[in-house]
């Protein structure tokens, strides 16, 4: 989600000037008063009078955002989490083409959200690599299909040490006319870059 706003904090009896963070599924304050409060734990979420209103921990604290971002930010915090499903482009009418093993239940359960595997004519391609052959296989049997607009998600390791990185599954994929569209945490073990190619 990604949105920040400069303003003025009250928290329980202090006051302040902070940058304010709405990331997707916590409120994340800097400055004077520095707090991270995940939107489960924060209670009487409301917009009152351009502020962001709310209790954590038992006491109360006001964002003065004006009334048009309170209303934004309030909106956002009551709304259901994204589904790893919905953040891939995976409805029950897609149907998805899966390669590698995804060894992983939270990718292998968006993935069953999906009509059904498929393929030839898939609507979303979801590559798993552990290695740079793993990679340049996948860009191999998914180039026809990418080729006629069907994006690519690319899922690999997390973090440092893995044998295929993040600049590498670029650095292919954009040899190859594709470019990368839109970053995902698929678990606490993978990552993915979805790819289209280059118009």
């Amino acid at each position: 989600m990604g949105r920040e706003a400069e303003c003025v904090c009250t928290w329980g009896a202090g006051s302040a000037k902070v940058k304010a963070l709405l990331e997707s599924r916590e409120l994340i304050v800097r400055g004077e008063i520095r707090r991270k409060v995940p939107f489960p734990q924060m209670e009487q979420v409301r917009a009152e009078q351009g502020r962001l209103v709310f209790r954590f921990q038992g006491e109360e604290v006001s964002l003065a955002l004006g009334d048009a971002t309170a209303l934004q930010w309030q909106r956002a915090i009551h709304a259901p989490p994204v589904t790893l499903a919905q953040k891939l482009g995976i409805t029950p009418e897609s149907f998805v083409w899966s390669l590698g093993e995804a060894a992983d239940a939270e990718l292998e359960a968006a993935l069953s959200a999906a009509q059904g595997p498929r393929s030839d004519k898939a609507d979303l391609i979801v590559a798993s690599v552990d290695s740079i052959d793993d990679l340049a296989k996948a860009l191999g049997a998914t180039a026809a299909q990418v080729g006629t607009g069907v994006p690519l998600w690319i899922v690999y390791p997390k973090g440092k040490g893995h044998a295929v990185s993040e600049a590498a599954i670029r650095s292919a994929a954009r040899n190859l006319g594709l470019i990368d569209t839109k970053v995902a945490s698929i678990s606490p073990r993978l990552t993915g870059l979805r790819f289209v190619l280059r118009k």
